[in-house]
């Protein structure tokens, strides 16, 4: 029992830093962890021993290295994105625009690697980051081809606005799961910043099931949604059969 105590400890620790929190003092690790002082000082120094951790020249706390390390171990993300890389590159040089790779986790998508465009339109994602499903358009792509229970959940639970075009109606986002369905792609418009539509369409495995998702993001003023389609499904489908999907489950 003492055991699991301390592992939680620790993970609450780690799970202090998010986006908006890189760097963190002791105090403040102490209270978004919810522990004493003492407690986020004695295992942060643990952590910190090991390379989770790092100390800034300020005192403070932040990711270390080692924990990046692990981290890019994970089974779905390093031979998803050696086998994505060239066909998002090919992609970008194509268009100039943002290209981006996700993967469902739970009820939640993760961006595992993002190709960015110097003009192109900011977006709010990075890699390691999280989002929710229903917003993005790598995030339709994966629910509408998640199973229906995960697709139920999501539909029944929070749909938060992000910007004005944010599909916030269950019954609305059922009807577009379905159009991406039929079509093969997703095109999100101006629903995570005002100024952005992303055109998303499904990686496949050897088995034929949605594994990922890629897109690009464009300006929202004079996007032609239809016209970048076919770019971000031939890639979609490139980096389907390099992970061994076949031509017709690829398609």
């Amino acid at each position: 029992m003492a055991s699991s105590s301390v592992t939680s400890k620790v993970l609450s620790l780690l799970a202090a830093f998010d986006a908006q929190h890189v760097e963190l003092s002791l105090t403040e690790l102490a209270r978004r962890a919810e522990v004493s002082v003492p407690t986020a000082h004695r295992r942060a120094a643990e952590l910190v021993e090991w390379g989770a951790l790092e100390r800034t020249g300020a005192g403070s706390y932040r990711i270390g290295l080692r924990l990046w390390e692990v981290g890019s171990l994970a089974p779905r993300a390093p031979g998803l994105r050696e086998a994505a890389l060239p066909f998002m590159e090919d992609l970008y040089v194509l268009t100039r625009q943002n290209v981006q790779l996700a993967v469902r986790d739970e009820d939640e998508l993760v961006f595992v690697e993002r190709i960015a465009g110097r003009k192109a339109v900011p977006v709010l994602t990075r890699v390691g980051g999280r989002f929710h499903l229903h917003a993005t358009g790598v995030g339709q792509v994966l629910l509408a081809f998640a199973p229906a229970d995960v697709q139920e959940r999501v539909l029944a639970g929070d749909l938060p606005r992000y910007a004005k075009g944010t599909i916030t109606d269950p019954a609305r986002l059922r009807r577009v799961l379905a159009e991406i369905r039929k079509r093969g792609y997703a095109v999100s418009e101006r629903a995570v910043t005002d100024d952005a539509t992303s055109v998303a369409a499904p990686v496949r495995d050897g088995d034929g099931a949605v594994v990922a998702a890629v897109s690009i993001v464009v300006e929202a003023d004079g996007a032609r949604p239809r016209e970048v389609a076919p770019y971000v499904l031939t890639a979609g489908r490139a980096i389907s059969r390099a992970l061994g999907a076949s031509h017709s489950s690829s398609g």
